[in-house]
């Protein structure tokens, strides 16, 4: 049963706010702005928001990436830096190693230097020289293969030490790229894999972003509440990722948004992916399993651009951004490709993009 439509009003929520301040100061729209300007909107963090206002109408992108590292990254960033000191100890142990080995061998080589010196001496009897070569090479050769062994051990468990810390490592970046809610990836990992689009431009043909964005989920969240409403974000997540390829990139870049890179398929070949993935999530029941209770049909709408058609990853984004709003205007459930005509249809305020 689908849920009655609720009246239109006039007042904007506030994504639509954020994203329309964000328009009006020139901020490029890239999820980690977003996320920035949407917490110091709610004021989840006062500070934050006295720092972000104090920008004024314009505002850099270092100084945006500033003030987001000093809020969002400082509690993954001690836990990384943690490891990183871990790691440099097993280097630096590794490294004391490898020079006792070095002057282990320099002092043996010194010492067949001598003995080889002391052979070609012909003031010494010939048998008392080689005796005494052999007892010392003898003996210089056991400790140096000894050393050699304790070296080898000594190499191997570092070497597993070093490989411990550096599982930490990708734990920690795991956590940190992830989204807690869906288990997809997170803005920080999308702006990272965003950002690399355009290191070849052989792929640039080949290659798209996709946005896509939950219709009138205001509207499930005011109904059914946001329990439910995060459980319908996970739910969608894993309806996308069934439906797609398991090397496209996919992420939740914030609420009810997620986004999808696609390599290696024309621009016909990612409109019909994209068509999957709408009508995949059109055909889902969603139900509450315990009580019965029909949630409505769940749709999304979805925009995309191949970076053929942009010159940078801010550029690729609007551009996809628009062809998403497009969707959204122009009935919601469908796909829509960034096309230059567009843009004369695209309206700085987003009023109706989370009605």
């Amino acid at each position: 049963m689908n849920t009655p439509a609720a009246p239109k009003v006039q007042v904007p929520d506030i994504a639509a706010q954020v994203t329309y301040a964000m328009r009006i100061m020139g901020i490029a729209p890239i999820p980690r702005n977003y996320e920035l300007f949407y917490e110091a909107y709610i004021g989840s963090s006062p500070q934050l928001t006295r720092e972000v206002a104090a920008l004024g109408s314009k505002a850099t992108q270092e100084e945006l990436d500033a003030i987001g590292a000093k809020h969002f990254g400082h509690h993954r960033a001690e836990a990384i830096d943690g490891a990183h000191t871990k790691m440099v100890s097993q280097l630096d142990a590794l490294l004391h190693l490898l020079k006792q080995e070095q002057s282990s061998l320099e002092s043996y080589n010194r010492l067949l230097d001598e003995t080889y010196s002391r052979i070609n001496d012909k003031n010494h009897a010939s048998a008392e020289i080689i005796r005494s070569a052999i007892n010392v090479l003898s003996a210089a050769t056991g400790d140096t293969i000894t050393q050699g062994k304790e070296m080898v051990e000594n190499v191997a468990q570092k070497s597993r030490e070093m490989d411990l810390v550096r599982r930490e490592l990708d734990e920690y970046k795991r956590i940190a790229n992830t989204d807690s809610l869906t288990q997809l990836s997170n803005r920080r990992a999308f702006d990272d894999k965003l950002a690399a689009i355009y290191n070849n431009p052989m792929l640039h043909g080949v290659t798209a972003l996709v946005l896509a964005d939950i219709d009138h989920f205001k509207k499930i969240n005011d109904t059914y509440g946001h329990p439910v409403g995060d459980k319908i974000l996970a739910s969608v997540g894993s309806i996308i990722r069934a439906s797609v390829r398991k090397d496209v990139f996919l992420a939740r870049t914030g609420g009810e948004e997620f986004a999808l890179i696609v390599e290696g398929n024309t621009l016909d070949e990612v409109v019909a992916m994209a068509e999957r993935v709408r009508i995949a999530l059109e055909h889902t029941p969603f139900k509450n399993s315990r009580t019965g209770v029909n949630y409505g049909r769940v749709t999304i709408s979805l925009g995309l651009c191949m970076a053929s058609d942009a010159e940078s990853p801010s550029e690729l984004y609007s551009k996809a951004d628009i062809a998403l709003y497009c969707a959204k205007n122009g009935g919601r459930n469908r796909t829509m490709a960034f096309e230059e005509g567009m843009k004369k249809d695209f309206s700085k305020s987003w009023l109706i993009y989370r009605k």
